[in-house]
């Protein structure tokens, strides 16, 4: 019989065990056969949307990842395409609710071709203090292509956080590059 790994708390506060419970609520966690964004072959797979695209998910996300950046004392949050979407929005949202603005940036995989023509949409000024966000994280490859897409416009990635981390080598790989990484929820396998 195939044995599939669990979710649990990669921090633990009142607002993930929360996400957690949703995360099985709306199904986030399938079961099958799947290709990953690093082409990794999983029998298991954490759509991460269905948490974060949820009306409760989203605020309890966003309200998660707000409180990790006021401790971090960030100037701005950004994401990978798209995963990080409804997670900023969530954050920008919590933190003009609790009177500390956050704004927030998107990172394209590429520049676009056509308009600005730019790889960062959003609100990023130079020498800004910011965190990376993304629902799930596997090998990392995704996240350090954004943080390399900040970093050429003098920023500095103070935080990275994700919504699940797969325990694949992407968290290693960031804190093995000098990045404080913060998984809101871990696989177990």
């Amino acid at each position: 019989m195939e044995t599939y790994p669990s979710l649990e708390l990669g921090l633990d506060t009142e607002g993930t065990r929360r996400i957690k419970e949703i995360a099985t609520e709306v199904g986030a966690f399938l079961t099958g056969e799947f290709t990953l964004t690093s082409g990794k072959k999983s029998n298991y797979y954490i759509d991460g949307k269905r948490i974060t695209l949820s009306p409760e998910g989203a605020y309890q996300v966003g309200k998660a990842i707000f409180d990790e950046l006021i401790k971090a004392g960030v100037d701005a949050i950004g994401g990978v395409a798209t995963g990080a979407y409804p997670m900023v929005t969530s954050v920008t949202l919590v933190s003009h609710l609790e009177g500390k603005p956050i704004p927030a940036f998107i990172v394209r995989e590429i520049a676009k071709e056509h308009g600005t023509m730019r790889q960062i949409e959003g609100h990023l000024k130079q020498g800004s203090r910011v965190a990376i966000v993304d629902d799930v994280l596997t090998t990392g490859g995704s996240v350090l292509k954004a943080i390399e897409a900040v970093e050429v416009v003098k920023c500095k990635v103070v935080k990275v956080i994700v919504l699940v981390d797969r325990r694949e080598g992407g968290s290693d790989r960031l804190k093995q590059a000098g990045y404080d990484f913060t998984a809101l929820l871990s696989v177990v396998h």
